[in-house]
Parts: C-alpha cells; structure tokens; sequence
C-alpha cells in the first residue's frame, strides 16, 4: 500500500527509534495483522532491555537541552509538526483504519485530533502560568511557576493508536519534557508512522536527538517503564487490570502516573428526549469503532414510557447498518482488532444469556468472503438488569445493554452503579433534568453530557474519569500541568530577615 513508502515502513522493521536512528531492538519480531483483511502487513523487531536503557538514556540526555529551550520555540516545533500532520492526514488516516480496523471517516478524524492538539499546544506555549501572592512579610514577593518535569512515558491502547500519544507528547513537548513511547503491539506500524513523521520536523529545527523516542514491545516494556526511576511520569491508557498494575509499580517509587482506563457509559433517554436525536447518539456511541472506545456507549437507560417506542426504533435502525471493509466509506462498522476480541465478545454475549440477559438482536461472527478475517461480528442489543455482573464488566465489543427505568432518581443510580466512570449522557428537552444530570446530584464521571452521545469528546475539555477509569486527565483545559513540576518562589528585597508567623529568633 501507498504507506509503505509514505511512511518509510518495510516488510520488517526496527522497532526502537531515538529520533532519526532506528535500531534493531534486539526482542522479538512483532507481527502485524490488519483486522480488516487478515494479511500480515509488516513485522517490527520489538526492544531488549538493553536497546530501552539506551533511549532512556538519549532522553535524559536530550532533555538537559530541550527544556532550555524557550516555550514558546518548542509551541513553534509543535506548530510546524501539525503542519506535517495536515499534509499526511489521509495516508495516516488510512494507515490507522487498516491495521486497526476503524472506518476510514473515523481514521481521518484521528489525525485531525491529533492536527486540533497541535493547535492547541501552540497557544499553550505562551501560557504555562503561575501566580502570585501576597507575603505577610514586608519587602517580600512570593510566586509560583512550573518547570519542565522531565522524561514523559507513554503507553498507549491499539483502539486510538496515534491520538492519545499526540494528545501526551504534544503538552509534554510545550512543556519542555521529553517522551518516550511504547505504541500498543497490535498497531505497531502507526507509531513507526508517527515517529517518521515527527523526525522530519525535529531534524530540521536541530531538535536534539532523544525528545522523540518510540520503544516497540508488549508487556514488559511497559513494565520497565513503570518501574523505572528515570521516567518521571507514566501516562498509560488500556484496561483496568492493566492500569492497576502500572499505578501501583509507579507509585511504589514515588512517581507519577496518569491513568485512562476503562469506561462503562451510559445514556439516559428521558421521556422529555427528542427521539430522533437520542437515536443517532446511541447507534453511534455503541457502533462506532465497533464498540471499541472507552468512551463507547455500552448501555441505555431508557424512561417505561418511551422504551417500547425506542427500543422498535433502535432495532430497526441497526438492521440498516452496513458492516464491511473500513476503507470503503460507505460501511459503518468495521472489525474488532483480532481473535481475541472476537472470543471475548462471544463470551460476553453466552454469559449474558446465562445470567437472564434477553436478545434483541442476536450476535454472532460474520462469515462470507468479505469478512474473511473472521474479525467481522453482528452489534447486537440485550434487556439486562444493571446488576448482571456482565453489565458491570466493560467488554470491548458492540454489545449494547437496555435497562428500563420509572424516576429520575433511579435512572442516576443506575447511571452511577457500575465500577467505572469516564463518560455519560442525558437526552431530554427537561431543563430541570439536564441541570440534576450535571449537579452533584447526578453523574459520577468524569465526562458529562447532555443531548449529545458519551463518545466524540474535544481537545479542548479535559478528557479522564473516575472510580476505576483511573483519575486521569489528559487534552484540554489545565491538564498540562500533570507533566509539569510546581515551584513556589519567594524574595526577601528588604535589608532584614524576618521570619514568617512572626517567629523572632535574634542572635
């Protein structure tokens, strides 16, 4: 494919990369497999031990240098780098659909997440802010400021496989950190794509070698990631499981972690919802990605008087989706990464029937010669109660459970009663409901709309969630300060030393 050359990627590649060096790794080969057809694509030899302590070692080395650079040069660099992404948009955009396995409209939007990032880091270069403050002394300022953390770690999930490193590496660059990241080993060549890409632009700035570094492997990887001292902060995104085990290695050391794990969201269709909205957030927040975000919409708490009225209009509705090859626009849905999501998917479906889980529409693998990867399944729907423990589990797939319910009281216990909490919606028209639905009355996650689906966020808010998905925030808003130390200054322009409470300690 045109990639091949665009991005400099070969039948097999190295696997770790300080900037404009590759080096061979010296782990083992990483085979890539694209969802969509089931070809191998490429493979890229994974990182040792011993090739990782080097870009550790580039890093640190680089970052002496980076972070004297003024901010608002490094926002310059970022700016010129989403200048590169624009120019590259469609040829990344359908790298990330075919090894992935996303729609190509949902592969051009990743890239221009990553494009919207840029932009805003560049404004962010001339506002790393701090304050000031009074001091009870006299002839004395006090202040605060931010200085560069140091090496950023990167871990990220094969389902945004470009977008939430740029979201990381583009506030960390700003900020005068330097990243290293760990691409997940199902989407190994989007990294080798963006790291091509970014070594351009760091080449011609006479950026140092080592700001930019890209480490293929799995799991131990992450786990020398984790528990290396050198790496000030972990940003990892995956499932709980995975973030629990990162959290606890980093924090063990007294590092810092930023954590976005799962989610389990829930929209409420208010019997005051414009229907006709409700469905379209629905059918695109459990179907896009094919049920493969974290901000997915994986169940529906539907008001008794309008669910039998919904529940007709969302079966007919799927029954006019089209899943096919990602690359051809006209489909909706795509593939699941790989045979392990397909199995987990499967077993999700036979545990729901167990435990009294009701089919709408029955799942199943898609057979045919246009789904020859055998990674093509049915979205299917479920009556559930919120309290099966499949409906408490995120499965990454698209299964969508529906739960009725009488108040809004109830509606919210619902909303709240699983162990995640990253995204969650409301549609209804009620004023009253909208304000209780955002009140600390109402959802518990982190991200909380109204009239709009729990997938889609923007760069500018700040993106995370609570309970299990782990506390993070990442993106928009103040989030660039987690990759940022905090500095309190004070300055004695008198000509005596008093101190502070008023102590007296005279000689």
């Amino acid at each position: 494919m045109d990639f091949f050359k665009e991005f400099n990627i070969k039948p097999e590649n190295a696997g770790v990369s300080t900037g404009n060096n590759w080096l061979d790794g010296g782990g083992e080969l990483i085979s890539s497999y694209s969802p969509v057809d089931g070809k191998l694509i490429a493979k890229v030899r994974s990182a040792d031990e011993s090739s990782y302590r080097f870009a550790i070692s580039k890093a640190a080395e680089a970052f002496e240098e980076w972070k004297m650079w003024p901010s608002p040069k490094r926002g310059d660099i970022v700016r010129q780098i989403g200048d590169a992404l624009r120019t590259k948009k469609e040829g990344l955009g359908r790298l990330v659909s075919y090894e992935m396995g996303k729609s190509l409209q949902e592969g051009y939007g990743e890239v221009q997440e990553m494009i919207d990032i840029c932009d805003f880091a560049v404004g962010l270069s001339r506002q790393l802010h701090g304050l000031t403050m009074h001091s009870e002394r006299p002839g004395h300022r006090m202040y605060e400021q931010w200085h560069p953390l140091g090496i950023v770690g990167v871990i990220s999930a094969f389902n945004f496989p470009v977008a939430v490193w740029s979201w990381n590496a583009m506030l960390a660059w700003v900020c005068g950190d330097v990243c290293i990241w760990k691409p997940s080993e199902k989407t190994p060549l989007c990294g080798i794509a963006c790291q091509e890409i970014v070594a351009a632009v760091f080449k011609e700035n006479g950026v140092p070698e080592g700001v930019s570094c890209l480490v293929q492997g799995g799991k131990e990887v992450g786990e020398w990631m984790a528990n290396d001292g050198q790496v000030q902060l972990v940003s990892a995104t995956g499932s709980t499981r995975m973030g629990k085990a990162v959290g606890a290695a980093v924090g063990a050391r007294l590092g810092r972690s930023l954590l976005e794990l799962g989610g389990n969201n829930a929209i409420i269709i208010s019997k005051d919802a414009d229907l006709e909205m409700a469905l379209v957030g629905a059918v695109f927040g459990a179907c896009g990605t094919a049920g493969q975000r974290c901000t997915t919409t994986r169940r529906l708490i539907i008001h008794q008087d309008i669910y039998e009225e919904f529940k007709n209009r969302l079966v007919k509705a799927y029954q006019q989706l089209r899943i096919g090859n990602p690359l051809e626009e006209h489909n909706h849905v795509g593939p699941l990464i790989d045979q392990n999501a397909v199995h987990a998917y499967l077993d999700a479906i036979d545990q729901c029937k167990q435990q009294g889980g009701k089919f709408l529409l029955e799942g199943g693998v898609l057979t045919g010669e246009q789904f020859q990867s055998g990674c093509y399944v049915q979205p299917c729907i479920a009556e559930v109660t919120n309290d099966m423990s499949i409906v408490q589990h995120e499965t990454f797939a698209p299964i969508l459970y529906m739960i009725k319910y009488s108040t809004f009281d109830e509606a919210i216990r619902i909303q709240n009663g699983v162990p995640q909490g990253l995204s969650s919606s409301i549609m209804t028209l009620n004023l009253r409901e909208a304000e209780l639905f955002l009140s600390s009355k109402g959802s518990d996650c982190g991200i909380a709309n109204v009239n709009i689906g729990t997938s889609g966020a923007e760069i500018g808010g700040a993106f995370g969630g609570e309970k299990e998905t782990g506390g993070g925030r990442e993106s928009g808003s103040d989030a660039w300060r987690i990759y940022m130390r905090r500095q309190t200054n004070t300055i004695n322009y008198s000509t005596s030393l008093p101190l502070a409470q008023g102590i007296k300690f005279d000689l």
